[in-house]
């Protein structure tokens, strides 16, 4: 797909539909009460365009909305800042991600404003991985703030108009808000207690930690459930293929909060192709996630393996034959609502 050099602004911006805080699609998919799915982009070790473009382009037509990472893992790529800047030239629906561990109050809120004025409608606010696990771990940590404080700066940011310092702002940022949360790891009241506290601060939308475990995330949700928590913020469930047993046995054992039952593993061991494996049983779990009361979508995340993504999102069926926006379709996007992301098959 080739792209011009200079900036594509595809449509008019968006209005801000009554009960919104944001202009954007995701929104108004989960507002509609649509069952979404999100997908994660790793950002280039680069300044190529086209590669963000390339990574970009593999979700086109079953994604509502792409995440970039923030130095994911405290590893450094290209910034959120600039990965979302750019899917906004040709009309993406970027979801920006803020750790708090690499940068103070004053930085955060200023690529807030500056992610805003350039089309993102999509925060999602984060603590960060310690600087430890990543390629710089003789880094200096700031974590000035943490994902609740973050959150009640960005929605005071939105909704009073001013800074957290009290200084007004001209022009306030309209933005959707954003958390993550895991359900899968103890003490189980504790997590869903947080997630009140995170709802409290601002969340609007959840993303959670991989989900390969169904009754844990089926207890976590009806919990979530008796609290009406899921008529206060969409949750949308983590999910990601498997490439091996070995690297699931891996990935359990030191990526931190990441939970994968034995069954899951000893079916990896059992399967012929065990990559096939790892992608049949992420679209069986998009498949059973979407009968869950209180999930409103899925958050893929398939690291090195975003080539499948298409084709899992397509098998699972979740979409129901409706066709995601995206920047290369033939069809026209209807500014006023969702009638141009009904399939025409």
């Amino acid at each position: 797909m080739k792209f011009k050099d200079e900036p594509v602004i595809v449509g008019d911006p968006l209005p801000v539909l009554p009960g919104h805080s944001s202009a954007g699609r995701l929104e108004r998919i989960l507002r509609s009460g649509v069952f979404a799915v999100t997908a994660e982009l790793a950002p280039p070790d680069s300044v190529s365009v086209e590669e963000v473009y390339r990574r970009a382009e593999l979700f086109d037509g079953v994604v509502d909305g792409i995440n970039s990472t923030d130095g994911s893992g405290a590893n450094c790529h290209m910034s959120s800042v600039g990965v979302c800047a750019l899917l906004t030239r040709v009309g993406y629906s970027p979801i920006l991600q803020v750790s708090c561990r690499d940068r103070n109050r004053i930085a955060i809120q200023g690529d807030v404003l500056g992610a805003a004025a350039m089309g993102v409608a999509n925060v999602m606010c984060l603590s960060g991985d310690g600087v430890q696990t990543g390629d710089h771990p003789g880094a200096k940590p700031v974590f000035d703030l943490d994902c609740m404080s973050l959150l009640e700066i960005v929605r005071t940011m939105r909704d009073k108009s001013h800074f957290q310092s009290g200084r007004k702002l001209d022009s306030p940022p309209q933005l959707f808000l954003g958390a993550a949360a895991n359900p899968f790891v103890p003490d189980f009241d504790f997590r869903v207690e947080r997630l009140a506290k995170k709802v409290a601060a601002g969340a609007q939308f959840i993303q959670t930690q991989y989900c390969y475990d169904l009754p844990r995330l089926q207890e976590y949700m009806k919990r979530v459930c008796d609290r009406g928590l899921h008529e206060k913020v969409f949750i949308l469930v983590g999910v990601g293929p498997l490439a091996s047993a070995k690297g699931a046995a891996w990935m359990r054992d030191n990526v931190p909060g990441v939970h994968i039952p034995d069954s899951v593993i000893n079916r990896m061991k059992g399967a012929e192709k065990q990559k096939a494996e790892g992608q049949k049983i992420c679209v069986e779990m998009m498949q059973q996630l979407k009968e869950i009361e209180g999930v409103a979508g899925v958050h893929v995340m398939a690291y090195r393996q975003e080539e499948a993504v298409r084709d899992m999102v397509i098998n699972s069926g979740v979409l129901e034959g409706r066709v995601p926006w995206y920047p290369h379709c033939d069809t026209q996007y209807n500014q006023s609502d969702l009638s141009m992301e009904i399939s025409n098959d």
